[in-house]
C-alpha cells in the first residue's frame, strides 16, 4: 500500500474487480446461485473478505497456524507439508515448525479458529 493509503476495502475491490474481468468467461459456472445473479456476482470470490492487522508476534504466529491448517482442516491433506501450495514448507525449512507438527492431534489454536486440541512441542 501507498504511504498513508490504508483504503483496503477500495484496493480489495479493484483487485477483484480487475481480475475477473481478466479472466472472462472462463470462469462462468452454470451452477451459480440466483442470489449471485442478481447482484452480477460470479463464483470466483467469496462475498466478503477477511481484514486484520497482525498486531503483535503471538498474534502472527497464531494466523501463519492457521494457514497452514486449512488444507487438513478442509480435507484437502492428512497434514500440513503435504499441501504442495503451501508456505508450511518453507517455515519448516527455517525451522519454524517441526516436521511432524499438524500431524496427529491439531496443535492449539486461537479461539477464532473454532478448532481445538493441543499444540504439539
Amino acid at each position: 500500500m501507498p504511504d498513508g493509503d490504508a483504503d483496503y476495502p477500495t484496493r480489495i475491490r479493484l483487485i477483484k474487480s480487475a481480475f475477473t474481468k481478466d479472466i472472462g468467461e472462463i470462469a462462468s459456472s452454470s451452477a451459480v446461485h440466483a442470489s449471485r445473479v442478481r447482484k452480477g456476482e460470479r463464483e470466483i470470490w467469496q462475498r466478503r473478505y477477511w481484514e486484520h492487522l497482525i498486531r503483535d508476534e503471538r498474534d502472527f504466529e497464531e494466523h501463519l497456524d492457521y494457514i497452514h491448517l486449512n488444507p487438513v482442516k478442509h480435507s484437502l491433506a492428512r497434514h500440513p507439508g503435504d499441501w504442495p501450495h503451501s508456505t508450511f514448507h518453507d517455515w519448516l525449512a527455517r525451522g519454524y515448525y517441526e516436521p511432524h507438527w499438524g500431524s496427529g492431534e491439531m496443535p492449539e489454536l486461537p479461539k477464532w479458529f473454532k478448532c481445538s486440541g493441543r499444540r504439539e512441542t
